[in-house]
């Protein structure tokens, strides 16, 4: 697709870098958020020194999502819904992309947790309503994105959402991520069995010390390039 500037709120940490350099690497022009510029400018170093000519920057998370046609939120699930609520006017017409996963881990393993609006996702959909919401990205492995990982061709990422032209738009984005198809999956509501469905990687991950992903079989061509 033609180069975005896509802004990455919580993009110092492991998936946010990942997508980040993905993206980079595409001829996007990235600008890597944080809540501390000085880290989102380190980040940005950091992706930019493996891309020749890459344009990637770091500024603050309010400055990444003011100054970006496309945002994506990698951010833990703590303290959610106020990051969105304090940068709802920012994100008013843009599309947003949520690959947040709330989970929980006990003595049992990783398990989904009970959000108020049923996803993450939905929440961000509440907190900035004029915001055009898409789930995706929320199953694939941050390590497999910053090495370069070839096998992430072979996986399916689903997106989710209410809006089509915004679903379309990253469902095309997905291929300059991973190389391999977006696929989508439906009405924004199924955020609520996308999100916690990463439990079930992590612990298959766990169990037999691999980076798992989805892959759908039955479907001919599902992304739009």
């Amino acid at each position: 697709m033609e180069p975005q500037r896509i802004g990455i709120i919580g993009g110092t940490g492991p998936q946010g870098k990942g997508l980040g350099y993905r993206l980079a690497s595409r001829g996007h022009r990235v600008v890597v958020g944080s809540r501390s510029r000085e880290r989102a400018e380190q980040t940005a170093a950091e992706i930019g020194s493996r891309i020749e000519g890459a344009s990637v920057r770091g500024l603050t998370n309010d400055e990444a999502a003011v100054g970006t046609e496309l945002v994506i939120v990698a951010v833990p699930y703590e303290g959610h819904a106020e990051l969105i609520q304090s940068l709802a006017d920012a994100l008013s017409g843009k599309i947003l992309v949520s690959c947040v996963n709330p989970l929980g881990f006990d003595k049992r393993g990783p398990y989904g947790l009970q959000t108020p609006d049923g996803s993450a996702a939905e929440e961000a959909a509440r907190f900035a309503p004029n915001a055009r919401v898409v789930g995706a990205f929320h199953h694939l492995s941050a390590p497999n994105l910053w090495n370069d990982s070839p096998h992430l061709a072979d996986e399916d990422v689903l997106v989710c959402g209410d809006d089509a032209d915004a679903k379309a738009t990253v469902v095309e984005l997905v291929h300059d991520v991973t190389a391999g198809r977006g696929v989508d999956a439906g009405a924004l509501r199924l955020a609520r069995v996308l999100e916690p469905l990463t439990a079930v990687l992590i612990s298959v991950n766990k169990k037999y010390r691999v980076r798992s992903g989805i892959a759908l079989t039955g479907l001919s061509e599902p992304t739009q390039r």
